[in-house]
């Protein structure tokens, strides 16, 4: 299998974005596919911005410059319309719906964007997309925190990374304890099947879930 892939993955602590990464990395490993794997920005407490890369297909090191990521994934909303700048035009996006929204927006400081905005921002760039609240598909599932294994099976149904929720599921299953990984495989069907009439539809919005 030939891929270059180059994933920039956004989120803030808490919500499981650098087990994400991990998996993405792992599945990708499972494939074949040659994978460099960075951290950018590390939780320093919970609720600060995490950001971190997946590259894939033969780069020598993890980092991303603006314009270059092929995919953003975005775990919540407004450090996906912050990481837009990362996005190669004419790229693809997964970004939740779902606000964390920061201590300066809480003290008045800074404004809080509305969805409406963010989508918007996102598809200005990107030539293909797709939202969905990944905090109800994890409450479906059993644990908010699983939203993450949401968006990534919405990411595979939507044929935006090179291996299907099937390979992300036998990780899930070899990496995560048995209970934690039953909620979280749950999840990832959940995404697959809000992502799957969104499937290789062009465009700016490949659609919508709530």
């Amino acid at each position: 299998m030939t891929v270059a892939l180059r994933i920039y993955l956004t989120g803030v602590g808490g919500q499981g974005t650098l087990t994400a990464t991990t998996l993405l990395a792992r599945a990708a490993v499972a494939c074949g596919l040659e994978v460099v794997s960075g951290e950018i920005h590390g939780m320093a407490q919970r609720g600060g911005i995490v950001e971190s890369t997946v590259l894939l297909g033969g780069f020598r090191s993890p980092t991303l410059r603006p314009g270059e990521a092929d995919l953003l994934l975005g775990f919540e909303a407004l450090e996906s319309m912050r990481a837009v700048p990362y996005l190669t035009p004419g790229g693809a996006a997964v970004c939740a719906t779902d606000f964390i929204p920061p201590p300066g927006v809480s003290m008045g400081r800074e404004r809080l964007p509305d969805i409406e905005e963010v989508r918007e921002t996102v598809g200005r760039v990107a030539g293909r997309s797709l939202f969905l609240s990944i905090d109800a598909l994890g409450r479906r599932a059993g644990a908010v925190r699983s939203g993450n294994s949401a968006l990534l099976g919405a990411a595979c149904a939507a044929g935006f990374l090179p291996f299907g929720p099937e390979v992300l599921g036998e990780v899930i299953r070899g990496h995560l304890p048995p209970g934690d990984a039953e909620i979280n495989l749950r999840a990832l069907e959940l995404g697959r099947d809000a992502a799957g009439p969104c499937r290789d539809r062009p465009g700016g919005n490949a659609g919508t879930t709530h």
